[in-house]
């Protein structure tokens, strides 16, 4: 397929633009312009840590760059020399997870988290003209109040005096250096600092029907660089959150177990939103240069963007059963029942474009390119960004005929991909074919086929039959009810024999031996069975209701690795408990979810879910599934690409405005998880499971791009977002290092001991 041009256009024109009209911002839109982007190489490997380096950020002026390591060091590099300046033993007992410059202090004061639950100021000042190796150094402030890893450090803007740590306990902790260089003396107790600004030890949900109750284990925050009152959080679930810090209530100890605080927005895209995966949680979330729109990076799923300002038709709220709407059959559609998705709607009070002719033109060759590929049996990736290019690039261009048909081809050719989440959105696709055109065939035939595929045979029968009617005579559609038909009755005689079966093994559980496998299927034994097809017997285990289990895994950052290639270490924590024990932990010592009276009080009005922010763009080709630390970033300071690390050792750059993707590179042996774009230079820092630093810049000879290119190149593109897609498909099964799976081969778990068990391997 031929290449199609990008959006940022030509780069000599830029340059010329610099003599013709000095408004032109001419610095950002260079920075990472495609050309430049196109050329991206490695062009030096910072040597230094002696582990995976796990954080890595540059300061305000991009001067300096600070990492992050397993070996609990933090180093400081030059970005002018590419050499190591200073390397600090933070004095840290496990890894460092997060590492910040402080504003507005000269890049003298830095600051850590790690898996210590320890948050650490260093004043660089104090090792003036040491060297390289400057050892051990007493930290200006240590905050030992987390009682879990801290994962994620986040800093103001113009702010010298403030940080902010998330952790795994739950809470969001602000630390003001003014008042106080460290936490309580040794043996008080950690509840003494009155430091938390978010309590959200029971602000987790599994569904978006759900109210929250659960442990929010934060991933990952963020704060605006333009509204630093707007705070993001994300954890181990699947909505990220948006506070505004001057509606938060005053800053609390840990004393007593307080309810979730009101949030500003919750994001979700909608299809993830009912899944209730406990596997399913957020490593990253970050805000836009500009602070309009945030990123969302999901452990075993895509990345997603997102805007944060809904009102006036820019984006989509959507509350619960929306989602079922908009797969449910009904003659009519007439905008009343679900706003227009996020995808559908198009920017208003824009300048008027030249040469409309001449795009609408491309646009149809564009279309004629992807209808084709379905027709001649190619790989579908090409024709679906080429179906993509017309919708999201060039949406103002064209009419809505055009706009149908484009739709629909790219429905039908998602619906042949078959990546995680394709069918989901073919969903949307063709929801938005049906309001263009309510009596569209193809529209309603490939909802029945998207709906089939996530096994929702009854709501697929539905469409079909309309599908049918539109054409009596087709012969495909009248073979797709029978289809559709036999597959209703054999999970009717499936459910009816696991029923039966059910009731001739009720005899008495005590004593029954579960294994490893056991309990982690069973706790998604009720979601969606979208993404692997039906159910298996596993999973419609009548254990249900009976033991829970939290688990959570360390590989890369939170882990090392074997001298072995590819193969990691890390650790296994677990938490085996009955469904009721959750219940009594979160009213134990710890205190309730709020007071006692009022808890009794909200138990009697029905919880009402949230609004939430739905996706408006998703990006996908990378994996990430074994590290809980992956980052998604904006790349320049106008934010036009997208990037993200891959468990495949590569990292991916994706356009933002049309999710197409231009560029991919190998970055490490293993795993990249850390991506971080240098303030004003065409300079990227990646890093991950290896030991060194990645940098990054526009220096090959030759400027390439993997989609629209011929060849080789491609070929080895498109085989490893399949892979990468066929591991994202896997992620439901235990992601453990091999060693932790021998050594819980042997042993076996009785319901209510908390011994160690058998791990199934697949």
């Amino acid at each position: 397929m031929d290449s199609f041009a990008f959006h940022d256009g030509n780069i000599y024109n830029l340059l010329d633009s610099r003599h013709t009209d000095t408004r032109y911002d001419f610095n950002p839109s260079v920075q990472m312009h495609s050309s430049f982007v196109r050329r991206l190489s490695q062009e030096r490997e910072l040597e230094g840590h002696q582990g995976c380096v796990n954080a890595i950020s540059w300061n305000s002026r991009g001067s300096l760059l600070i990492s992050g390591s397993d070996d609990t060091r933090i180093n400081i590099w030059s970005y002018f020399s590419r050499k190591l300046l200073h390397s600090i033993d933070t004095g840290h007992s496990a890894n460092i997870f997060c590492t910040k410059f402080v504003p507005e202090t000269s890049d003298e004061l830095v600051v850590s988290g790690a898996g210590d639950a320890e948050v650490r100021l260093f004043n660089l000042a104090r090792i003036s003209g040491r060297g390289q190796d400057d050892s051990a150094i007493t930290p200006s402030a240590l905050y030992q109040c987390h009682t879990r890893r801290v994962k994620k450090l986040a800093v103001e803007v113009g702010n010298p005096h403030v940080v902010w740590s998330a952790s795994e306990d739950g809470t969001l902790r602000q630390h003001d250096f003014r008042e106080g260089s460290s936490c309580p003396p040794a043996g008080a107790s950690h509840q003494e600092c009155r430091n938390v600004l978010l309590d959200l030890r029971c602000g987790a949900k599994r569904l978006l029907a759900d109210p929250p109750k659960q442990t929010l284990a934060l991933k990952s925050c963020d704060i605006s660089s333009n509204r630093p009152h707007l705070l993001l959080v994300g954890g181990s679930d699947a909505f990220a959150r948006l506070y505004d810090r001057r509606m938060l209530p005053p800053l609390t100890s840990c004393r007593k177990r307080m309810s979730a605080p009101p949030c500003v927005n919750y994001f979700c895209p909608m299809h993830l939103s009912e899944h209730g995966r406990p596997s399913l949680h957020l490593t990253h979330v970050t805000f836009s240069p500009n602070g309009e729109e945030v990123l969302l990076s999901y452990s075993g799923e895509h990345v997603y963007l997102m805007d944060v300002n809904h009102a006036g038709g820019r984006g989509m709220r959507y509350t619960m059963g929306d989602a079922s709407k908009i797969m449910s059959f009904t003659p009519t559609l007439n905008g009343l029942e679900l706003h227009p998705l996020v995808s559908d709607v198009l920017q208003e009070n824009l300048p008027i474009r030249s040469n409309a002719a001449a795009r609408l033109e491309k646009c149809r060759r564009l279309v004629e390119i992807a209808r084709n590929s379905m027709e001649e049996g190619t790989n579908p990736f090409y024709g679906i960004e080429a179906c993509s290019e017309v919708l999201e690039g060039h949406g103002r261009d064209i009419g809505p005929m055009l706009r149908h048909e484009c739709l629909c081809t790219r429905a039908a050719l998602l619906l042949k991909r078959k990546w995680k989440n394709d069918a989901h959105m073919a969903i949307r696709d063709c929801y938005n074919a049906r309001r263009i055109d309510n009596a569209s065939f193809r529209a309603h035939y490939y909802m029945s086929e998207a709906l089939e595929q996530l096994c929702k045979y009854k709501e697929a029968l539905d469409f079909a039959i309309a599908a049918q009617c539109l054409e009596p005579s087709n012969s495909i559609v009248a073979e797709k009810v029978e289809n559709i038909k036999k597959n209703i009755a054999a999970a009717e005689a499936e459910k009816n024999n696991k029923a039966n079966d059910g009731a001739a093994r009720s005899e008495p559980r005590a004593g029954r031996v579960l294994s490893l496998s056991d309990i982690l299927y069973r706790s998604e034994a009720n979601s969606d069975a979208s993404q692997d097809g039906p159910r298996s017997e596993r999973e419609d285990s009548d254990y249900d209701e009976e033991v829970e289990v939290d688990f959570e895994t360390s590989i890369s950052g939170d882990e090392g690795r074997d001298v072995e290639a590819n193969v990691l270490h890390g650790s296994l924590n677990l938490r085996i408990h009955r469904r009721g024990d959750l219940t009594r932990e979160t009213g134990s010592a710890n205190g309730s979810c709020g007071s006692p009276s009022s808890s009794s009080q909200n138990d009697k009005i029905p919880y009402q879910p949230e609004a939430v922010v739905d996706m408006k763009r998703r990006y996908v080709g990378h994996c990430n599934v074994g590290t809980d630390i992956k980052q998604a970033s904006f790349l320049g300071q106008r934010g036009e690409y997208i990037a993200s690390g891959s468990d495949d050792g590569r990292w991916f750059i994706w356009e933002k405005q049309t999710g197409r993707l231009i560029k991919m590179l190998v970055g490490d042996e293993a795993v990249v998880n850390c991506v971080q774009s240098h303030p004003f230079d065409c300079v990227v820092a990646t890093s991950g499971i290896d030991s060194t630093i990645k940098i990054w810049t526009p220096s090959a000879s030759v400027p390439t791009i993997v989609a629209g290119v011929a060849g080789p190149e491609t070929a080895d593109v498109l085989e490893a977002m399949e892979s990468n897609q066929r591991k994202l498909y896997r992620n439901r099964e235990p992601i453990l290092p091999y060693e932790l799976l021998e050594r819980f081969r042997m042993h076996e778990f009785s319901e209510g001991s908390l011994h160690p068990f058998e791990c199934a391997q697949s």
